[in-house]
């Protein structure tokens, strides 16, 4: 079934469908004046050339809201004030406390969804870059699968590439036993063979000549390149792990995959005359772009284009992806523009596929800077972890980070505050699992004395009417996630939840009410606690049950 529509949508295109143009709805600002208001009937007042509350009046005749809201009323000038019936609230809220997905509704047409995520560099510890990327595509997984959509991560590793040419070389020069290292003995390895590589021209020679080898497929090469990813994914999977994403490694991808394609992809890009040889190099010049498409150098060599090309067949041809989601560093938006456009055109990616480029900026350190090492390198990721833990237990650090990352847009820039995030107040990721935490507190004390429910079926309060009608819009919001890929969207309407609870329990008693209402009352508060464990959930944040 499609999207269960929240309350307030319901409403609008009601509304709408007497009006003729969108309504407009604002909540009402006082709770004497219903839920919402519209001033539609100003609007469609200066067009007709008629007074305002005569259109009004007019309108609320025709609108069909008689099975949600008692009768609908004309206010001032002539905005018309809409109350939804306390039983359609309890209804809704019911839904959410008793239904499959708590209004998650599965898509009508589920896709197969490749997300590329991700994606560190073997030999290289994952560094803030791979942080946002891991988080934010980590996040996409989860919510597009929690709408029925089959979803292939992919991690693109970089296991491939003239560096194995020297790290390999150095490894034979120290005669190193790599089953001895983890993932920073590897970096290690990494930049002691780049200082030689620098120092040494017969070791450059050497490392080139490697790198025909490791493409030749010779065993001793591959035997040492096969071991430096092992070392490096048993480093990544830790990180993967302590960062409770998803990726295994059922995901990996890595560009070594698509080596045997390279040279069938160029050769059938110039055979069909898309590609042309240009200065000994083989280009697509294609429209909008200042400069072509590079598909192999001049020396022969294929590069990063090349093998995007390739995996964007492998993913349509291949896995039948109908739906292409890239999380990368908003500097590579140009690069995948352009390879999304020579895809288009040779037909690797049909009209009916889609191909989303997600780019996200920066984590930036409290000086406003590039987050960086005194050395002015990059911060690994586990450092970063380690900063917020100083701060925080490790779920509530990670949800800080988390909670941080995707409740800004993501193009944007933001700076790395570990005190600041961590705070169980304000809009963070802590703040969110108190709110959990909290309400499972009411809900235990309620079991031990004995105090039951079942369905939310008095709401008298305006606070519980605020709760009830956040909660059927939770669906509706995931649902804008998976199509818009905004997470933040997901983060406010969780943070708004957790306001909207902390003002119910200010305003409304629950285990000293009694009878009827104190039930009700219990079962709003299961269903506010259902509906912040599955979406911090879905930003891949624990929702713990004390604090």
């Amino acid at each position: 079934m499609a999207a269960m529509l929240s309350l307030p949508s319901v409403l609008s295109e009601r509304v709408q469908a007497a009006a003729g143009i969108d309504p407009e709805l604002r909540p009402a600002t006082r709770p004497q004046f219903g839920h919402f208001q519209t001033n539609v009937a100003l609007r469609l007042a200066n067009a007709e050339g008629r007074p305002p509350r005569e259109v009004a009046s007019r309108l609320v005749e025709q609108i069909d809201l008689a099975d949600l809201c008692e009768p609908l009323e004309v206010a001032g000038p002539g905005f018309i004030n809409l109350r939804i019936r306390a039983e359609v609230l309890a209804e809704a809220a019911t839904q959410v406390l008793t239904e499959p997905g708590a209004g998650i509704s599965t898509v009508d047409e589920p896709l197969r969804v490749v997300v590329d995520y991700s994606s560190p560099n073997v030999a290289k510890q994952m560094h803030v870059g791979h942080l946002r990327s891991t988080i934010i595509g980590d996040c996409f997984t989860r919510v597009l699968r929690a709408q029925g959509h089959t979803v292939i991560p992919q991690n693109h590793i970089g296991d491939w590439g003239r560096q194995f040419g020297m790290l390999v070389e150095q490894t034979l020069d120290e005669g190193l036993d790599l089953s001895t290292l983890d993932l920073p003995g590897a970096e290690a390895l990494y930049q002691r063979a780049n200082a030689h590589l620098k120092e040494s021209e017969e070791f450059a020679d050497r490392a080139r000549a490697r790198v025909v080898k490791l493409q030749a497929g010779d065993e001793e090469t591959r035997r040492i390149w096969q071991q430096l990813i092992d070392v490096s994914l048993v480093g990544f999977n830790a990180t993967y792990r302590r960062m409770n994403v998803l990726l295994t490694d059922a995901d990996l991808a890595g560009e070594s995959i698509y080596n045997a394609d390279l040279p069938v992809v160029a050769a059938d890009l110039e055979d069909r005359g898309i590609a042309v040889v240009d200065a000994g190099a083989l280009a697509v010049f294609t429209d909008g772009f200042p400069a072509p498409a590079i598909i192999r150098n001049a020396q022969g060599g294929f590069g990063y284009t090349c093998t995007d090309l390739a995996a964007i067949r492998h993913r349509v041809g291949t896995l039948h992806a109908n739906r292409l989601i890239y999380v990368v560093g908003a500097p590579q938006t140009y690069h995948f523009e352009q390879v999304f456009a020579v895809a288009r055109r040779a037909g690797y990616l049909p009209d009916e596929v889609s191909a989303e480029f997600v780019g996200f900026g920066q984590v930036l350190g409290a000086d406003g800077k590039k987050f960086s090492t005194r050395e002015g390198t990059a911060v690994t990721l586990n450092s970063l972890l380690d900063a917020a833990e100083q701060e925080a237990a490790p779920s509530i650090a990670l949800a800080a980070i988390k909670y941080a990352d995707l409740s800004n847009g993501l193009q944007k820039d933001y700076t790395f505050d570990a005190e600041r995030m961590v705070a169980t107040t304000g809009d963070t990721g802590p703040y969110l699992q108190y709110a959990h935490a909290r309400v499972n507190q009411i809900l235990r004390k309620a079991e031990a004395e004995g105090f039951g429910y079942d369905t939310v079926t008095v709401l008298t309060e305006p606070a519980e009417h605020t709760l009830a009608l956040l909660l059927s819009r939770f669906g509706e919001v995931v649902a804008q996630v998976g199509e818009t890929l905004q997470p933040h969207r997901l983060c406010g309407y969780l943070y708004e939840l957790a306001g909207a609870l902390s003002s119910f329990y200010e305003q409304c008693p629950v285990l000293k009410s009694e009878g009827d209402l104190r039930a009700s009352r219990l079962a709003l508060c299961a269903a506010t606690r259902r509906v912040l464990a599955l979406g911090l959930d879905l930003l891949g944040i624990e929702a713990p049950e004390r604090m």
